[in-house]
Formats: C-alpha cells, sequence, structure tokens
C-alpha cells in the first residue's frame, strides 16, 4: 500500500473536515441575517400600520375642514388671507428640503456607506426642523397680536372665520408636535451614530425614522394650500 492510499484512507466516507469546522459558523451568518430580516421587516410593518393610523386622523380633519369651507366660503377666503403667506412658503421649503437630506440619510444608510453623509444628513435635517419651528413660532406670535385667535377678541366678523382659525390652530400645533417627536428621533439616531460608527449601517431604525418623517412633511404639503391660498387662489 503506497503513501498515497494511506493518506487517503481517513477521508474516505468522512464528510471534508475543512467543510464541517465551516458549519457553524455559516449557520450563525445564516441565523444573524434571518433575525436582521425579519427585525428589518417587523419595523417596517410597524411604522406603516403606525402611518395608516396618522392618515386617518389627518384625513379626518381634512374632510371636515373641507365640508365647513364648503359651507362658508366667503368667511374662509377672509380668513386665509389674513394668515402669512410668506412665512407659511418659506416653512415649506424647509420641510421639502427637510425631506431630501433625510432621503439621502436613509439611502447612504441602507448601503452601509458615507458613515458621515448619514450624520450630516441627519443633522441638517434635525436643523431645518428646528428652523420651522423658530418660524413657525413667529408667525404665532403675530397671529396673537393680530387677535387672530378664536375668542372673544378675535379680529375678524364673519363668525365662521373662527371656524377656520380653530382648524388652524389645531392642525398647525398637532401637526407642530409631530414634527418634535420627529426632531428628537433623528437626534437619537445621531448621537447614537456618533458613539457606534456601525449603528447607522443598514439599520431599520433609519428607515422607520425617515418614512415618519416624510408623513409629517407631506401633511405640511396638504396644510399649506388650505392655510394659506384661500381668499388669494383666484
Amino acid at each position: 500500500m503506497s503513501s498515497a492510499d494511506v493518506e487517503a484512507r481517513p477521508r474516505e466516507g468522512h464528510p471534508d473536515i475543512e467543510a464541517r469546522l465551516r458549519e457553524p459558523w455559516s449557520d450563525l451568518e445564516t441565523d444573524h441575517a434571518t433575525a436582521f430580516a425579519r427585525q428589518r421587516a417587523g419595523a417596517t410593518f410597524g411604522i406603516w400600520i403606525f402611518l395608516a393610523s396618522e392618515v386617518l386622523f389627518f384625513g379626518a380633519l381634512f374632510l371636515t375642514y373641507t365640508a365647513a369651507r364648503l359651507a362658508n366660503q366667503e368667511a374662509f377666503a377672509a380668513a386665509g388671507r389674513e394668515t402669512n403667506i410668506v412665512y407659511g412658503t418659506l416653512n415649506t421649503a424647509i420641510l421639502l428640503t427637510s425631506s431630501l437630506t433625510m432621503a439621502v440619510a436613509s439611502q447612504a444608510a441602507e448601503k452601509g456607506l458615507f458613515r458621515r453623509l448619514t450624520l450630516g444628513c441627519l443633522a441638517a435635517t434635525a436643523a431645518l426642523g428646528l428652523a420651522f419651528l423658530v418660524v413657525k413660532g413667529f408667525e404665532y406670535r403675530e397671529d396673537i397680536e393680530k387677535h387672530l385667535v378664536p375668542g372673544a377678541h378675535f379680529a375678524l366678523a364673519q363668525a365662521p372665520a373662527q371656524i377656520f382659525f380653530a382648524f388652524y390652530w389645531l392642525v398647525t400645533v398637532v401637526h407642530a408636535i409631530h414634527l418634535s417627536i420627529g426632531i428628537g428621533l433623528v437626534t437619537r439616531l445621531i448621537a447614537k451614530g456618533r458613539r457606534d460608527p456601525d449603528f447607522l449601517k443598514e439599520n431599520p431604525q433609519v428607515e422607520v425614522t425617515a418614512l415618519y418623517w416624510h408623513l409629517v412633511d407631506l401633511v405640511w404639503v396638504f396644510l399649506y394650500p388650505m392655510l394659506y391660498l384661500p381668499g388669494r387662489s383666484g
């Protein structure tokens, strides 16, 4: 029997040793990938359910506004002319820009590359959100000074105009609260991303936060013509 036959005999009837050594590690890699995929799917499904409930909430408000406006067109037009279209347009531009920076951050995180780009775009998104709130604060101060808060000292003579501004205050305050929550979520991602270089890499939390942010921006896109264009569009 040759030495080659002796060396080959232990291998006969047995799996490849190197392959068997790899099996536990390949199982771990598969399990990790499966768990990550399930986590991502669960997070995405959960945020879509939440977003659907938000759409129903704001949709009900928009339908109520539409019905009231159709019944009181002249009063709503007069009230709409009292809103500050400069502030409204500026805030619309701010939020549209923030949607762009949020989208870039989400894509960069999904690719697992450009950590600095992801962090920079997240920081820009949060800063733009804060800028929106600052502008809105100035607008609120002007509204109060002009007595555009529904009540005994309301500035406009038409009673239905108070309905317009009741809706204005309700939806803009609710929107500002949602935006503040979004800023908090983005700030959390920034803080964790700075501490852990791999935190943002392919993390579903970035995608979930981006979806929430885009919804808040989309709500404002609908609010802008409803609040700032009546009485000015024709």
